[in-house]
């Protein structure tokens, strides 16, 4: 296996990393880094900001080198909008620094970034993500940044002759920083410090004079405060985004940082960040991969400010860590992607469960033994697993028919596999608790199994001799094997039989043909419908007794007459 590791985009990026590392600060710890908003819900379109450099960051300590993976929360972004459904009256923290608006009604977290920033760590946690946290409120409001903030304002004319590089009439820099760039004094003096009001909180401030030398700085607000403060001790307030971020890189050392495609086009913050970072801070920019978006199976591009998007928190109540970590490994952050939240979950986990046998077996490709790899484990040990990996789709199956009945599931699951049968339903979790979320949660109503309480006499009665025969063949060796694969290869095997065909027959088109309308009836039969879950775990659900009494052409006739 150890051969494998140098094969996959992850060994390459941590190449790269610990060769950019030693030519900056030779055997100096190294620092990836992400940044996450929590200014609402933190979606899985936001985890690969941090999965990829986790990963790279998992690597370089798996080779035995000292490695941070640091997660700035900016929190102290300012409350930009009130999200649909919520309190108008929250419109009046707009402009407050998210660490100061309240957080949702009910939350028993103490803020809004509070409240958002809690089911990502712990999500992160689940998925063995370790991160070194750092509050960008915290670092402004300690003073920690002080000297950055003094420096930035005094090389302001530097910054905004970069910015201008990019700038057009029709882009030109508001007062509101609308780009993250900074905002122009009423005598048209570019400031990259943005203060929050002393007085009502919030960042609808122009600074209207400073000195280099005393820094003095004079703001006013649109609350009708004005205010004269010395920057230097001064802590209500940040830099602007496009200055924040390199200033950032510079102050923590980072060596890797990944950012999404909407922040490298032409003028955007990682390419400016990079020339104010080594023109105005002296340091270098990260390497920087872009990452593509992650979509969901049947939505369209996830936006925390749309809502409704799915979170790591949500997908890992239906996937487990491993299942949820190799989405994001097996791919090149530059290629996107989609996550099913609807039925392709089946595929997936077919998909999952192939690759663990091939692993097992040891017939993977090396791609897809160091895939597989960095999804079960991590440098500091294997993540939680399911004992007893019976396939997504038969437990999905099995929990709608039973409506997650313990005592009912472990009768049916016990059939599974006769030879070595599941005793404890703990030999299925966590799988077959996320199976039971999904069908609760996202299982489309109309595929729901409700099993006939009574036979379908009037479609029994109405069934020509072919179809009977068929059904008699089926029940007269219902209980020869009892088992998943007993009962596939007998529902299979009955049109064989009708055909004059031995139970281990070939495909052929007619073959398949009567397969399916057999099917077909079967499913009427016991659902009342043409199609339903798988007919073998339909069968083992059902049991052999009710089976029977819903499919006994002879006991239906005897009752009509």
């Amino acid at each position: 296996m150890d051969g494998f590791w140098g094969s996959d985009w992850v060994a390459r990026f941590a190449d790269e990393v610990i060769a950019e590392a030693d030519r900056r600060k030779p055997g100096a710890t190294i620092v990836c880094a992400s940044g996450l908003s929590p200014s609402g819900p933190i979606h899985l379109g936001n985890l690969r900001e941090v999965m990829t450099p986790h990963l790279v960051a998992d690597e370089i300590k798996r080779r035995g080198r000292d490695c941070r993976h640091l997660l700035s929360w900016d929190d102290y972004d300012r409350f930009r909008r009130v999200p649909a459904g919520m309190d108008p009256s929250y419109a009046d923290h707009i402009g407050k620094p998210l660490t100061s608006v309240p957080a949702p009604p009910g939350s028993p977290h103490t803020s809004w970034a509070e409240h958002f920033k809690a089911s990502m760590t712990e999500s992160l946690a689940a998925l063995g993500i370790e991160v070194d946290a750092i509050s960008q409120t915290e670092m402004y409001t300690s003073g920690a940044y002080t000297d950055q903030v003094l420096l930035a304002m005094r090389e302001r004319k530097r910054i905004d002759q970069i910015l201008g590089r990019y700038r057009t009439k029709d882009s030109a820099v508001q007062d509101d920083d609308p780009d993250g760039s900074g905002g122009r004094s009423a005598t048209a003096e570019y400031f990259p410090f943005k203060p929050y009001c002393t007085r009502c909180g919030r960042d609808l401030t122009t600074v209207v004079h400073y000195d280099d030398d005393t820094t003095e700085m004079t703001y006013t607000c649109e609350c009708g405060h004005s205010e004269t403060v010395l920057l230097r001790e001064f802590t209500s307030g940040k830099l602007v985004w496009k200055v924040d971020w390199p200033m950032r890189w510079a102050y923590e050392g980072v060596e890797f940082e990944p950012s999404g495609v909407d922040h490298t086009s032409p003028g955007s913050s990682f390419q400016v960040g990079g020339l104010i970072v080594e023109e105005v801070f002296g340091a270098k920019q990260p390497i920087g991969p872009m990452y593509a978006f992650v979509g969901i199976t049947g939505m369209a591009k996830m936006s925390s400010s749309r809502g409704g998007v799915p979170t790591p928190a949500e997908g890992l109540a239906i996937m487990e860590p491993a299942v949820l970590r190799w989405l994001y490994a097996r791919r090149r952050p530059n290629q996107g992607f989609k996550i099913a939240f609807d039925q392709e979950i089946y595929r997936l986990y077919d998909e999952w469960d192939s690759l663990e046998r091939r692993v097992a077996q040891g017939t993977a490709s090396p791609g897809e033994q160091v895939a597989h790899a960095r999804s079960a484990r991590t440098a500091l040990g294997e993540l939680p697993g399911t004992p007893r990996p019976v396939p997504y789709r038969t437990l999905a199956s099995i929990v709608d028919i039973t409506t997650g009945d313990d005592e009912q599931t472990l009768r049916i699951v016990r059939g599974l596999d006769p030879a070595d049968p599941v005793t404890d339903l703990d030999e299925l979790r966590p799988r077959l608790d996320c199976a039971e979320r999904w069908v609760a949660t996202y299982m489309p109503a109309d595929q729901h199994t409700q099993v006939r309480s009574e036979p379908d006499r009037e479609l029994l009665a109405g069934l020509d001799e072919g179809d009977r025969e068929a059904l008699r063949l089926l029940l007269g060796r219902l209980t020869d094997d009892w088992s998943l694969m007993g009962l596939n290869l007998l529902v299979y095997g009955v049109p064989k039989l009708r055909a004059g065909l031995p139970m281990d027959a070939g495909p052929t088109p007619e073959l398949k043909v009567a397969q399916r309308q057999f099917f077909a009836l079967l499913y009427r039969l016991l659902v009342g419908r043409d199609t339903g879950p798988r007919l073998p775990t339909l069968l083992l659900a059902v049991g052999a007794e009710r089976v029977r009494e819903l499919l006994d052409p002879d006991a239906a006739a005897t009752a009509a007459s």
